[in-house]
């Protein structure tokens, strides 16, 4: 591990030595890329240092004591040190395991959120509804922002589907954790007899991707101008300014209402668009990988059930997770605090992969 670090620090060095380059100014995407490796890394290399300097105290402390006739009070004070740098070190060791576990470069990108009533009719469109709004309150509690891609309502309210982009510090390595059947258990408004129904909803959350790493071709695009529809009344554009976008190679379609600027739609479709073919080279690139070798904390499965809204026990349940730790108040989830699902999905996730690397 010693070396491994060594090489980190090094690297981080380098890395801000580059920042002061004055050509670097000229070209954003370079820049932008070393500032995000520099905030990978900094972390990693702070630590670090800290270890290797105990490593360094400690060997000074060993040398102490072995030194033949070494007064009292400088032994005890050399033992005292060498005893306390004993239970540190591996304490900033598994730290600093966990640092070193290969990341998702993805984490550090902003994301699509494309959110879908499921099973359950129009209570399935209400749930949807109410997923979007957790993940407005969600949004607000972290100062991430919301614009709506595409929408279609619901005849009873909320969703029949809605498309929104999320921008904000690692948007989309928190919101990937969403990915899934969301399941709600409750007696629908909808419901005359008062009996308790079962309807779900689906989530996929895309990173946003760089032009650089889709190329999409003129001739393989088909885009349809049409008026944008909605609720009535201001809501309805007048003038066609919505656009749907056709990838012929691959039958993705994509459209996008909501900017009142046909310019300005086409360009969220795209990027929608890409962030999608993106999302499919990448399934297929993780077809090929060996099933034991798959998370069990799925982040992109859009047909696993993850969990389970329960409104008469007020139990939210995350079914990626285990024992106590699975269940959550639904008040407090729905209100936007999910963050503590969050979190423990991240440690589950960290707890494998240190298992699979073997320093579990």
């Amino acid at each position: 591990m010693k070396e491994k670090i060594q090489e980190i620090i090094n690297k981080y060095h380098i890395l801000q030595e580059k920042l002061g380059d004055p050509e670097l100014s000229n070209d954003f995407n370079a820049l932008k890329k070393i500032n995000i490796d520099i905030k990978q890394l900094k972390l990693v290399a702070e630590r670090g240092r800290e270890y290797l300097k105990m490593l360094e105290d400690m060997s000074y402390s060993k040398e102490m004591l072995s030194q033949p006739g070494l007064e009292t009070d400088m032994k005890e004070l050399a033992q005292m040190e060498y005893d306390e740098l004993d239970e540190k070190i591996p304490e900033i060791e598994e730290e600093l395991r966990i640092l070193l576990l290969p990341k998702d470069p993805n984490d550090t990108k902003d994301c699509f959120v494309e959110l879908r009533a499921g099973t359950g009719g129009d209570e399935a469109g209400i749930f949807a509804g109410d997923l979007f709004r957790m993940y407005q309150k969600y949004a607000d509690r972290r100062g991430f922002k919301i614009e709506i891609i595409d929408f279609n309502e619901s005849e009873k309210g909320g969703f029949k589907e809605i498309v929104f982009s999320i921008t904000g510090e690692e948007a989309y390595g928190i919101m990937k954790y969403e990915s899934g059947v969301h399941r709600v258990q409750r007696v629908p408004a909808t419901e005359a007899n008062g009996r308790l129904h079962t309807s779900a909803a689906t989530v996929a959350v895309l990173p946003e991707v760089e032009d650089v790493e889709i190329d999409i071709k003129e001739e393989d695009l088909r885009i349809d101008i049409y008026r944008s529809g909605g609720a009535g009344g201001q809501n309805v554009n007048k003038v066609e300014t919505a656009v749907r976008m056709v990838h012929i190679p691959t039958g993705i379609v994509v459209t996008c209402q909501d900017e009142r600027s046909q310019l300005k739609n086409r360009d969220k479709a795209m990027k929608v668009l890409k962030s999608r073919i993106y999302e499919l080279e990448t399934q297929k690139q993780q077809e090929e990988i060996s099933s034991s070798r798959k998370s069990m904390v799925k982040t992109g499965d859009r047909s696993e059930k993850i969990r389970t809204y329960n409104y008469p026990q007020n139990r939210v349940t995350d079914h990626r997770l285990e024992g106590d730790d699975k269940n959550f108040s639904l008040r407090e989830v729905i209100d936007g605090d999910i963050d503590p699902i969050i979190e423990k999905l991240k440690i589950a996730e960290r707890a494998e992969l240190l298992k699979a690397a073997g320093d579990v």
